[in-house]
């Protein structure tokens, strides 16, 4: 093969038109179908599918959490490497592109994709589970073990026992996710602007395949990501759920079962809707600017009104504990806190995974015009900076309240109630709780569009101006899924949400390995060629 990689695939070749929608087959029919009879399937049979789910999340955790670790360790290894080496000079669209969205346009869109949902559910309730655990006990979260002692915390040690609690927690929000949705969007962003070949995953895989990437190789690959994108939006979706209806019960009563799950989805997908309708820069943009500066806020205020001291100490200590214990949170063999990386970070990592399609294409839509070492380092080290500093400033906050008082109310609160109990001890209260459920819904609604955005685009063939009843269709059925998930879950609910991320996660996980090695052979042939 040359340096300039050359093919004759014309865009959307392949696509079909039916009742007005412009179909990649077998791609839309093939995940379209199937998502539509999971729904259904899920449904008709809930006894079943609450048992399959109930063990498939920790079989597959505890068979392959080694792979998982080991994969995510590769892809920072990687992206460390791209940011050092000359590679890094190449343009993503060429020597004279310019970028499209400034740098706090830009932030904002990768931000409130990559893990807004996460953040709000996970700010307080990781940080006190592990704060928790570390302390010598053991602690049960959704019928997994989470102790890790081994690392080192000494039982009844509570400044060690938060700094090591912070430590794992940033492990799970820092460099190693925002890798994997590097590796992603950089293969993406460059075989499209670059080798101007369709935005979609196939693409990333003709210096490996060739032209069968157009074939049933490629279709093979779309549809695995379809399946990964949609299960999982529909984790993080699940999530925000939870998280609203938990805290408009904590604020007004309103009641928390299975019709109230299916009314507050319908209205997000609703909302979700509009903003599709509207497009990427009426919508999408416009909504993720306006929930970065909410988030920006209530953080703001959190540190402000909070223990600003015990804050900036967790954030430094936090830090420190990271660097120091990175190597062990990472090692994938021969772990004695097999509860802690089976329980929390293998189910991490293939749920990051299982998102890296939908956060990686948006980023790379949003990214024209960057160079590969601006790329990377932005997209990895800003997040992280930001995220270190949320998890601190409520993760930390939580924490203080429970070493000045062992019994306060966010030590026993259920995960979902963690965030409100927290703010519950600050000035405003009521006020603080209701922009948190703002917040969760706002980045539900930005999450579910750009997700549908994304998925329209694999299932059509790499077009990015598909029909827009397209992304209706899966706009709603994201909705649906969730919805699916969280029914048949019952009181464990989170665990069919999560044992599908994890489900979806494990193969795609081959896909970005392989991913790595075509993105390295493309940047040599692009730098070679001098495009």
């Amino acid at each position: 093969m040359t340096d300039q990689i050359d093919t004759d695939y014309e865009l959307g070749q392949d696509n079909v038109q039916i009742l007005g929608l412009d179909i990649h087959n077998p791609v839309f029919l093939i995940s379209g179908l199937s998502i539509v009879a999971f729904v259904l399937l899920t449904l008709m049979f809930q006894d079943g599918a609450t048992e399959f789910f109930g063990w498939l999340r920790p079989f597959l955790t505890s068979t392959f959490d080694w792979f998982f670790l080991l994969s995510a360790n590769i892809f920072v290894v990687f992206c460390i490497f791209l940011m050092v080496s000359p590679l890094g000079k190449v343009v993503l669209g060429g020597p004279d592109a310019e970028p499209e969205y400034s740098y706090i346009g830009w932030f904002a869109m990768l931000f409130a994709a990559g893990m807004g949902i996460g953040l709000m559910f996970f700010g307080v309730a990781e940080p006190m589970s592990h704060f928790s655990s570390s302390m010598g006990g053991t602690t049960v979260e959704d019928g997994v073990r989470t102790d890790w002692a081994p690392l080192g915390a000494a039982a009844g040690d509570a400044i060690a026992a938060r700094d090591l609690g912070m430590a794992a927690t940033i492990f799970h929000w820092a460099l190693h996710p925002w890798a994997i949705y590097a590796v992603v969007a950089l293969a993406l962003a460059l075989f499209a602007y670059n080798f101007h070949l369709p935005l979609t995953l196939r693409s990333a895989f003709y210096p490996l395949f060739g032209e069968r990437v157009w074939g049933w190789t490629g279709h093979i690959i779309d549809t695995l990501a379809v399946f990964a994108t949609l299960f999982g939006l529909a984790t993080s979706l699940g999530f925000g759920t939870e998280q609203a209806l938990a805290g408009l019960n904590h604020l007004f009563g309103t009641p928390t079962g299975d019709v109230a799950r299916v009314v507050l989805i319908t209205v997000i997908t609703a909302a979700a809707l509009i903003s599709v309708l509207r497009g990427l820069e009426g919508g999408v943009k416009v909504l993720s600017e306006i929930n970065i500066a909410l988030a920006a806020l209530l953080m703001l205020f959190v540190i402000l009104v909070g223990p600003t001291a015990a804050i900036f100490e967790t954030l430094v200590a936090g830090g420190i504990a990271y660097a120091k214990e990175l190597i062990p949170l990472s090692n994938p063999f021969g772990r004695e806190d097999a509860n802690f990386a089976q329980g929390w970070t293998s189910f991490y990592w293939a749920w990051w995974i299982s998102w890296s399609p939908f956060v990686g294409m948006f980023i790379a839509r949003v990214s024209r015009g960057r160079s590969v070492r601006e790329f990377v380092f932005c997209v990895i080290v800003i997040p992280t900076m930001v995220t270190v500093l949320w998890m601190a400033s409520f993760g930390g906050t939580a924490i203080d309240q429970v070493i000045a008082d062992p019994e306060a109310p966010v030590k026993a609160a259920a995960l979902e109630l963690k965030l409100f109990e927290m703010l519950k001890d600050l000035p405003v209260a009521w006020l603080t709780s209701f922009l948190g459920i703002v917040l969760v819904i706002v980045f539900f609604v930005t999450s579910s569009d750009s997700g549908s955005l994304v998925i329209d685009t694999i299932t059509a063939g790499g077009k990015t101006d598909a029909p827009v009843a397209q992304r209706v269709f899966w706009c709603t059925f994201e909705g649906l899924v969730a919805a699916a998930l969280l029914l048949v879950g019952g009181s464990q609910a989170l665990n069919a949400l999560q044992a599908m991320a994890v489900s979806t996660g494990f193969p795609f996980t081959i896909v970005l390995l392989l991913m790595c090695v075509s993105v390295l052979i493309g940047l040599m042939r692009t730098r070679r060629a001098g495009r």
